[in-house]
């Protein structure tokens, strides 16, 4: 199981590849807010609620200079049809490996309908311009959190 991340750790580097194969890294974004959220799966349906949620605040978040980036395990071809899908805006980037999900505290044992399984721990993580955790929520709900993030940060 993998440490859960607090503010003022510094956010783990990556480069992931994102829907059309390009790839991102959290060091692009250096001297910008950057909300990282973590969610299982492409196609479903609290991970579609959550990133159309996002992509509806995406001109609040970024106007108050914050980007948003979605990480999944997901391949980029999976994250494509989900983007044309659902005509989301948001950056989503794909962590086979599951190496990013780990270090940031998002894979791991959680609750599953009363059963303890392995996996994807819907987290978000708010890194500051200089690259440090801001904010750390995990185990958030799929409803309703892009609304209590923009509470929590003040937008």
């Amino acid at each position: 199981m993998s440490e859960r991340l607090t503010p003022g750790d510094p956010a783990p580097a990556f480069t992931l590849p994102d829907a059309d194969g390009n790839e991102v890294s959290l060091a692009d974004h250096k001297g910008r807010k950057v909300i990282v959220y973590f969610y299982p799966a492409a196609l479903t349906p609290g991970c579609t609620k959550q990133a159309c949620d996002f992509t509806d605040n995406l001109d609040l978040l970024t106007g108050a200079g914050y980007d948003v980036i979605g990480v999944s395990p997901d391949k980029p071809e999976k994250l494509a049809k989900f983007r044309e899908q659902e005509n989301l805006k948001v950056t989503l980037v794909g962590d086979p490996s599951k190496e990013t999900l780990a270090a940031y505290g998002a894979f791991g044992e959680k609750k599953l309908y009363g059963k303890v399984v392995t996996g994807v721990i819907r987290s978000t993580i708010v890194v500051d311009e200089d690259g440090k955790v801001e904010h750390a929520f995990y185990n958030v709900k799929a409803t309703g959190h892009v609304a209590k993030i923009i509470r929590d940060l003040g937008i």
